[in-house]
């Protein structure tokens, strides 16, 4: 059924967190969009658990925000429970954390998704990608109707050829209770691209009513929570507690003698696993020395009755399930609503996309989120929304957009995943940033709003507002260094009470402030300060005083590096006649098509000296094309 009428900009398949921030950010700029999703119910659902953030997650939504996207929107809106991580740390590696209703979060992403303009929602499972002549025209969905997209986005979740294992019983399904896509993968499969195997789970959901929390260690949320969104006035009043247990060692017993009922330890289970997130038979099996491990319940929802069990994720039998469960402090009595499970999926590889996550075989053709090998909702989103981004700009024949690994963690991600590919489930760390202390989460929108701003995803006044913040933090550290104290025995005996030592020559306000044991509202006893009421302005000053020799030292060193890596590789560069590249460089350079030295540079297994022969033959390129230049007058 090739009705040519149904014809779209932009086609979404899968609306998860990558497909709504791709669907809004296509819609926002202009293009014609529909979004497929497999039941219109699940739109944003959070499959395991209900929390956005966490470290260098946290970064992830803030950058999401600042280029307009609509995650830390909505979890400001349904967040009932807020912690910063790191907390006592530097701000390089403070990530917010917000654990939000889980219900809630679904349905207000999906009252934003559904009031867009230019967004049409459609409930159905794509089975095929067309593509005529190397490029993608459109997608065919399970009943044979096509639709007509210039540029298609498939951001399939776990749902790609999903298996679902608890014990011996194993069925196809996207997750509990929903459809896999199966002929989807095939598809994918068909069109030539490299696609491996994946596996995740997802803990139980307890019943709260049953669970003994007096036996459980209780954490509150922060008192004085910031948002996610630059455009949150004020985050909502009603707040749950999170409560700790442990295992003990009768549940490392119970795991250890039936071990083999678990499909992940019986050979059933063949996709890769992450290190960083075992499940508890992984842990129990894999850190014997350790005699316990930590078991966090957090509440779903305001409304329910829904216990999250972090760290008794599990693909044992049920049954075994619910001993493993009584076993734990607190749980002794608790009731299983869902059991835990573990879901293989397929994924494709990710060095056979380009940096705009355009898959190079397929022209027209973009992949985001757990298709790419990754986990988490904040980098779906965060792929969703380049993704959705760079789709557009291609339809409207606009240049892509790329954001370098100085200017985002975004830009870490995608360099990553295109540029080394995946060999477990790719989470974001704070490690895998080199400049992370001028790519805060708390400087998300200062970095980058101009450019979502340039993009057309962000308000000219939210824009304008930002920019007043800015204006006022500059002002205000001027006046700061401008305001001198004097050593004299009022002054030490002041610096004294603070806890900090005295003062030999004269010191502007704003070197006071580099001193760690002193806030801004400290310095109200010196003549010349003025009260800011802005919580962001009062932070970004703190944060450039005390860090001012840090961030310029790492400036400097993004400069040096965008000297040497930002020089572009040609396009018609053939790496097959460059001496002194082994022939394993040479595939690897040839399939990940890199756009510059310093991503030739992250190829796993690259050398100085094939760097140097790389180089070598761009200036040989170049003086021959400047040779060719010169003769061309002549032969006209």
């Amino acid at each position: 059924m090739k009705d040519r009428s149904r014809n779209y900009d932009v086609i979404v398949v899968g609306a998860g967190h990558a497909g709504c921030e791709a669907a809004l950010a296509a819609a926002r700029m202009g293009c014609s969009t529909i979004m497929f999703n497999i039941n219109l119910d699940s739109i944003a659902l959070m499959s395991c658990n209900p929390a956005i953030g966490g470290l260098a997650k946290g970064q992830l939504v803030k950058e999401v925000d600042a280029l307009g996207g609509e995650m830390g929107k909505i979890a400001d809106k349904t967040a009932v429970h807020f912690r910063l991580l790191n907390a006592s740390k530097g701000p390089a590696v403070q990530s917010s954390r917000f654990q939000c209703d889980k219900q809630l979060y679904r349905l207000a992403m999906k009252a934003v998704v559904e009031k867009e303009k230019n967004l049409h929602i459609r409930q159905t499972l794509i089975d095929r990608i067309v593509v005529e002549d190397g490029r993608a025209i459109g997608v065919e969905d399970h009943i044979g109707v096509f639709y007509g997209g210039r540029a298609i986005i498939v951001t399939t979740g776990t749902f790609l050829n999903g298996l679902i294992h608890i014990g011996s019983v194993h069925y196809q399904a996207g997750r509990a209770g929903e459809t896999a896509s199966v002929c989807l993968a095939e598809s994918l499969r068909s069109l030539g691209l490299e696609m491996g195997r994946m596996k995740t789970g997802t803990p139980p959901r307890l019943r709260a009513s049953t669970i003994d929390f007096s036996k459980l260690e209780r954490q509150d949320s922060d008192p004085e929570p910031e948002p996610f969104s630059f455009t949150t006035e004020k985050l909502r009043e009603e707040r749950l507690p999170s409560f700790f247990s442990y295992t003990t060692r009768e549940t490392h017993s119970l795991i250890r003698e039936n071990i083999m009922s678990s499909p992940l330890y019986s050979g059933v289970i063949k996709g890769i696993s992450a290190r960083y997130c075992p499940s508890l038979e992984d842990k129990v099996m894999r850190f014997s020395d350790k005699e316990r491990h930590p078991v966090v319940l957090e509440f779903e929802g305001l409304e329910t009755e829904e216990v999250y069990a972090k760290g008794l994720g599990n693909s044992m039998p049920q049954d075994l399930q619910e001993l493993i469960i009584h076993s734990v402090p607190g749980l002794e009595d608790a009731e299983v609503m869902r059991p835990a499970y573990a879901i293989e999926y397929d994924f494709v590889q990710p060095t056979q996309l380009r940096q705009t996550l355009e898959t190079k075989p397929i022209a027209g053709l973009y992949l985001a989120g757990q298709i790419n090998g990754t986990s988490g909702y904040e980098e779906a989103a965060a792929q969703g929304l380049w993704a959705g981004i760079n789709a557009t700009l291609a339809v409207q024949g606009r240049a892509p957009f790329i954001l370098d690994r100085s200017e985002a963690y975004m830009g870490v991600m995608i360099d990553d995943l295109v540029t080394r590919g995946v060999d477990e489930p790719y989470r974001m760390f704070t490690s895998r940033a080199e400049y992370r202390l001028i790519l805060r989460e708390d400087n998300a929108a200062i970095r980058l709003m101009a450019k979502g701003f340039d993009l057309g995803l962000i308000p000219r006044n939210h824009y304008d507002h930002l920019q007043e913040k800015v204006r006022e933090i500059t002002d205000r550290i001027h006046r700061l260094s401008a305001l001198k104290i004097f050593p004299n025995e009022k002054v030490n005996n002041i610096l004294q009470i603070m806890g900090t030592p005295p003062i030999k020559n004269p010191v502007s306000l704003y070197q006071l402030l580099k001193r760690s044991e002193i806030s801004y509202d400290d310095l109200k006893v010196f003549e010349g300060w003025e009260p800011i009421a802005d919580r962001f302005v009062k932070k970004q000053i703190c944060i450039e005083s005390r860090y001012e020799g840090y961030i310029k030292r790492q400036q400097e060193a993004v400069e040096r590096m965008k000297q040497i890596e930002g020089k572009k590789i040609p396009k018609g560069i053939n790496y097959e006649c460059i001496p002194g590249l082994s022939t394993e460089l040479k595939m690897k350079l040839m399939k990940i098509e890199p756009s510059t030295i310093g991503q030739a540079e992250r190829i796993p297994g690259m050398t100085q000296a094939a760097i140097t022969a790389i180089l070598i033959m761009m200036k040989k390129m170049e003086i021959e094309a400047a040779a060719k230049k010169e003769k061309k007058p002549l032969s006209s």
